[in-house]
């Protein structure tokens, strides 16, 4: 349960498994049905108009009992942007995301990682968890399924434990993903499903007027 970033204290041999850009039709099943089958839950960082266009897609990733996030509404790099229009473009997607869902999308990943210090603490003042990356399996390269699988156990090797970053978009992981579950329980990892919890109310500072 984990209300901001800080909650998230990953033990060594612990990961959490991300994946974002979705929901595509055909690939985002493909990788739920994987996920079933290894008995293992993940957080999904949803695209707001990809919701949009796949809300039975949104809506499975919750049914199949994963959480979700928000990856803003049209995936721009918000750090090239002003900041009301990048805050608006946040707000628009956890909306999206929300709306598709029928729930909260209260997780949140800046595209490209291109965040700002002003950005973090306005998104995280509303109640917003950032998950960051310490494994990034590079899901993007156009690279084989294997060689993907194996760098990201590599990744993992090295920093014992953290957040893997993988795109549900690219056919590549969807092929990849059994190979590299197979490979994380063969070495003792565990994954670990992470579950919003809203965060307690700021006491609220009240003065009176003699």
């Amino acid at each position: 349960m984990v209300s901001s970033l800080k909650d998230i204290a990953l033990a060594n041999k612990e990961v959490v498994l991300s994946f974002d850009d979705g929901p595509v039709p055909g690939r985002t099943e493909s990788i739920l049905a994987t996920l079933d089958e290894f008995g293992v839950k993940a957080t999904f960082l949803m695209v707001g108009q990809m919701a949009q266009a796949h809300p039975e897609i949104a809506r499975k990733v919750v049914a199949d009992g994963h959480s979700v996030g928000s990856h803003t509404f049209s995936h721009p790099n918000l750090r090239a942007m002003s900041f009301d229009r990048a805050l608006a473009e946040v707000s628009k997607g956890s909306k999206a995301v929300a709306k598709a869902t029928d729930t909260d999308a209260s997780f949140f990943r800046f595209p490209y990682l291109a965040d700002t210090g002003r950005l973090r603490n306005m998104i995280s003042d509303r109640g917003m968890v950032i998950m960051d990356v310490q494994i990034d399996s590079k899901d993007y390269f156009k690279d084989s399924p294997a060689v993907v699988a194996s760098r990201t156990v590599a990744a993992l090797r090295h920093r014992g434990s953290g957040i893997i970053l993988m795109h549900d978009i690219h056919r590549r992981t969807a092929a990849m993903l059994p190979a590299l579950l197979t490979q994380l329980r063969a070495e003792g990892y565990k994954v670990v499903h992470l579950i919003y919890k809203k965060p307690a109310h700021k006491p609220l500072l009240v003065a009176s007027l003699d």
